[in-house]
């Protein structure tokens, strides 16, 4: 059994740890822009399809991106999740599909992050269209930054978040409510699915910080990776949530009064 668990854990860390690499590659690699947001459709041998076929921009974009996302969520969410999927595989420990449940578990999990990302990527580009038409936003750039640092500030303090957050430190108690083995394979990934809902509802807005700091920065990643893993699985992460918010509503007043400053001078 302990076998089992120390090669479940070194296979975890292995997949984290490669993620981790895949990103910092990429980010030192000459196709860094695209990982920052850049337009997909200057990627060597997507632009001509981009041009040929109508709507591919679009898809093509928006699944470039999903596989990004889903690379970054690998590095940065799959460790805060690890207790759920070590406490499944676990239970599951006796079935004789347990690996392929612990896929679907996984799978679940993945999904649920890969639709968070296109809504992300779907405001990304609505914002980004919302700044070409405003001339105070294309030069008040800021503002943007500044509202959602704030955003994620306020956050903090909200009912929701808690709620979520009890449900992802309790992993034992989430599988008990959520998995009875009558249909496991279908149950498995629903489980993942739900899990990954009230992760997202707990960290929504922090990874949203992403889009004003650059989703490409790996220091920032590992940050805000560490923060959430702290935040969801530490005995002390009952105390984070409150000072981080401070931290990031001051943060927030911070840009305004810097750059309030400047356009004074």
């Amino acid at each position: 059994m302990r076998l089992r668990s120390r090669l479940f854990a070194s296979f975890f860390a292995a997949l984290a740890a490669s993620a981790w690499l895949a990103l910092w590659s990429w980010d030192a690699g000459p196709y860094a822009r695209y990982l920052h947001h850049a337009s997909w459709s200057e990627l060597p041998g997507v632009g001509p399809i981009c041009r040929a076929v109508p709507g591919a921009s679009i898809t093509l974009a928006a699944s470039l991106h999903s596989l990004a996302w889903l690379l970054m969520i690998a590095a940065m969410m799959l460790p805060t999740a690890f207790p759920l999927f070590d406490n499944f595989r676990r239970m599951a420990v006796s079935h004789r599909r347990r690996h392929t449940l612990t896929a679907l578990l996984i799978a679940g999990y993945a999904a649920a992050w890969a639709a968070f990302g296109l809504v992300a990527h779907g405001f990304d580009a609505a914002l980004h269209l919302l700044v070409e038409r405003s001339t105070t936003l294309l030069t008040e750039g800021w503002l943007i930054g500044a509202a959602i640092v704030a955003l994620a500030g306020v956050y903090q303090f909200s009912t929701l978040k808690h709620r979520c957050l009890d449900k992802c430190r309790s992993p034992l108690m989430f599988i008990t409510e959520h998995w009875h083995g009558r249909n496991p394979r279908r149950e498995s990934f629903l489980l993942g699915v739900s899990h990954g809902v009230f992760c997202i509802g707990c960290c929504w807005a922090l990874m949203l910080l992403m889009f004003a700091i650059g989703t490409g920065s790996v220091g920032w990643m590992l940050a805000l990776g560490a923060t959430m893993a702290a935040e969801k699985n530490l005995r002390l992460g009952k105390f984070i949530g409150k000072p981080l918010g401070i931290a990031l509503l001051v943060w927030s007043a911070w840009i305004i009064v810097w750059n309030a400053r400047i356009v004074d001078h």
